[in-house]
């Protein structure tokens, strides 16, 4: 325990004690704050707390001697620190300095939690602990302490999203989508065929289970191909591995794709797209995170300004994004407007074909728009399809050539559809982020392995050395991110509501008038399967997909040019567009660089100048909100004197907020209440810049001057414009 200052700036110094656990860096202030609570409440982290998997960077310095060090585990350290530098994933920069501290006692805390943040094995997380306490605790036996505080307990009969880790699942996914033609398949019991593909899977009818374990063999890690959704018109979306023997190729194909016909109600061709020709890698995903992380964290903002949109577009970030949204909206015309299935092939089937199957199905299909179908998309086609969250996070600190944030890209990219369609999501932006966050807690399942094989050994071994019983739910001793509250009351979930959601079969009203939604289904033939030309509303041909722009001009010029022959990808996108968009139906997102933003909810948050006080999206929020609740609070009221209406059903809750709480944070306000928003709604609510770095206090070196030749995201660039 330790004494020290934490500086944010010179006005707002904390001074408190510094305590690093097993499971976080825990920053307890002197003096406790006695403001009103204006953002999400962590029920297991405080304000200044960091989990230790959180931790990107701990960098020592000794402004004195002009000395820094990156440390990690097991290093030794030669200086005596009088500042200590946290660089985080969810990226918060936070800065402490050893004022009345010994150099003994800030040597001693930086030594531990460079230590503790880099695990030798994945059982020394905390979640291993934590979650056998907590078990045993909900069971009335607690066998050991672990000294951290325990709150809340799940059971199964309480958990509402499904984990696709039983053939129930899976059935009830057939028949929700109507896939007839397709079943359940258990060849993969106990991970005998592959070990990165879920127990259980659906596989054509058509398709024998010995033809499957035969053809399974040719496929990179035994993945035989995934089915993931059926479109009403009998299209299926099917993922699947490459095949290792080039000699193998056509017979493979040959097989598979004419079980997925056969599951066809009109037999229709089988359309296949290679996503590792058509999308950045992981690496170039990871490098252009990187530079996106260091503009909107590192970069001074008063520096950056004049070449701020520009900076953001050289990152490549939201172009990669836009690439992905591009993709996913191809596909959706080839299974909306040509009736045809389609087979998303990557070599692993791990990475990419996550991202594009999740936004696709996003597109077609509502029910993942809500905060359950949302959640068991996830669980569906990321976690038990494979996808390696130990190695694309680095839990571990071991793998940063395999570092990658996937997830993190299809937040993104499911964030700008939520931007331009805010009505068509049960969620927000703050669950979004929130998700985000959660996969830096290690207490959870859903964000700690990289394969459905790899969770069920660890979590077996687990419940065997917390002699927790045989045949026990895994859900019930480990759960999943989705038992929300073990992190939040129910009150601070209902940041997760959307007041504008339009459920199913509700009117749009446009222009005074209720619009119907039926829309005219027409036939798209497309003469070729190879990439297709430019596109209106931004929807480009795959070739065109990783190719840098010289101007955003140049690309809106090509938006007006004369078109001399309409493909049937502009004949499906113009019916498209020239009708009200159905907020529960197909949708497809403007893709034009001005149409993609930057998700500044997430981005700048943590950034004090880009902080604007009652500005932003959460005052409009703040209003529906109170809205919302006024008119829920009115239907109640008139139920108390005339009764339910026939037919009338509550808007879905989820989470079951206890009777006589509303589905909304913001209540409705009374005539008393001032017109103005309240003083802590900021456009970074529900979070805060408080206990982030400044990047120019009045006094001190420029931190980046610390950073030179250190591994962190600075370019030489920034470091040259630097001053002291």
């Amino acid at each position: 325990m330790h004494f020290l200052k934490h500086t944010e700036n010179s006005q707002d110094d904390l001074w408190g004690k510094l305590i690093c656990t097993n499971f976080k860096v825990s920053f307890i202030p002197q003096d406790a704050s006695s403001k009103q609570k204006t953002q999400l409440s962590h029920l297991l982290l405080g304000e200044h707390d960091i989990p230790l998997t959180c931790l990107e960077q701990v960098l020592t310095v000794n402004d004195t001697k002009g000395k820094k060090k990156v440390l990690g585990s097991n290093q030794k350290l030669k200086f005596n620190p009088t500042e200590l530098l946290l660089y985080c994933k969810d990226l918060r920069v936070i800065r402490f300095c050893f004022v009345e501290a010994g150099p003994e006692s800030a040597k001693k805390v930086c030594l531990a939690i460079a230590h503790y943040s880099h695990p030798a094995d994945l059982q020394l997380l905390f979640g291993f602990e934590y979650q056998g306490r907590r078990y045993h605790e909900s069971k009335g036996t607690v066998l050991y302490n672990v000294g951290e505080q325990v709150n809340g307990s799940t059971t199964r009969g309480g958990l509402h999203t499904p984990l696709f880790d039983r053939p129930s699942d899976w059935d009830r996914e057939i028949k929700r989508t109507g896939a007839s033609e397709w079943r359940v398949c258990s060849i993969n019991e106990n991970y005998v065929i592959s070990p990165s593909l879920p127990e259980y899977i659906v596989v054509p009818v058509s398709l024998a289970d010995q033809d499957l374990k035969q053809y399974s063999a040719f496929f990179t890690d035994n993945r035989i191909p995934l089915w993931c959704w059926n479109h009403p018109n009998g299209s299926a979306l099917v993922r699947m591995a490459s095949i290792t023997d080039p000699l193998q190729q056509r017979k493979m194909d040959g097989r598979i794709f004419t079980g997925i016909k056969k599951s066809h109600p009109q037999q229709s061709e089988v359309f296949q797209i290679d996503l590792d020709k058509c999308l950045p890698n992981i690496q170039e995903i990871q490098s252009a995170f990187v530079k996106i992380r260091q503009i909107c964290v590192l970069d001074p903002f008063e520096e950056s300004e004049e070449r701020w949109l520009s900076t953001i577009e050289n990152s490549r970030w939201l172009e990669y994004v836009r690439a992905f949204l591009r993709n996913s909206a191809e596909i959706v015309f080839h299974m909306d407007g040509r009736n045809v299935s389609v087979v998303l092939q990557e070599e692993e089937d791990r990475d990419l074909s996550c991202v594009v199957s999740s936004l696709v199905q996003l597109m077609l299909d509502p029910h993942y728009r809500s905060l359950i179908g949302f959640q068991s998309l996830v669980q569906k086609e990321w976690v038990m399809a494979g996808h390696r969250f130990l190695d694309r996070c680095n839990h571990l600190k071991k793998n940063d050539n395999k570092e990658s944030p996937l997830f993190m890209l299809f937040l993104d990219c499911v964030w700008q559809m939520m931007n331009q369609y805010p009505a068509a999501f049960e969620f927000t932006e703050t669950y979004l982020t929130v998700l985000s966050d959660s996969m830096w807690i290690p207490l959870f399942s859903t964000f700690l392995f990289s394969s459905p094989k790899q969770r069920t050994q660890y979590l077996t071994d687990f419940a065997k050395s917390k002699a927790i019983p045989q045949g026990e739910d895994q859900s019930v001793y480990f759960p999943p991110v989705w038992e929300w509250s073990q992190q939040f009351s129910h009150k601070d979930q209902t940041l997760f509501n959307n007041p504008m959601y339009v459920g199913k079969g509700a009117a749009c009203v446009q222009n005074g008038e209720v619009k119907s939604f039926t829309r005219t289904k027409k036939t798209y033939s497309s003469n070729a399967r190879g990439a297709l030309p430019s596109v209106r509303n931004g929807l480009k041909g795959i070739e065109d997909t990783l190719t840098r722009r010289g101007s955003i001009m140049s690309e809106l010029r090509s938006e007006f040019s004369p078109v001399k022959e309409e493909s049937p990808t502009e004949r499906y996108l113009r019916d498209w567009f020239s009708q009200p968009a159905d907020q529960q139906g197909v949708l497809i997102p403007l893709l034009l660089p001005s149409h993609v933003a930057l998700w500044k909810l997430f981005f700048l948050r943590w950034v004090p100048e880009a902080c604007i006080s009652k500005g932003g999206s959460i005052t409009s929020y703040h209003k529906l909100s109170q809205l919302v609740d006024e008119i829920e609070f009115l239907k109640s009221q008139l139920r108390q004197y005339t009764g339910p209406s026939p037919g009338s059903t509550p808007l879905p809750s989820p989470r079951g907020p206890p009777s006589g709480q509303g589905r909304m944070y913001f209540k409705a306000s009374s005539p008393d209440d001032p017109p103005t928003p309240p003083d802590f709604l900021t456009s970074s609510f529900p979070f805060t810049p408080v206990g982030n770095l400044c990047r120019r206090s009045v006094y001190g070196t420029p931190i980046s001057k610390f950073l030179n030749g250190a591994r962190i995201w600075l370019s030489t660039e920034t470091l040259a414009n630097d001053t002291i």
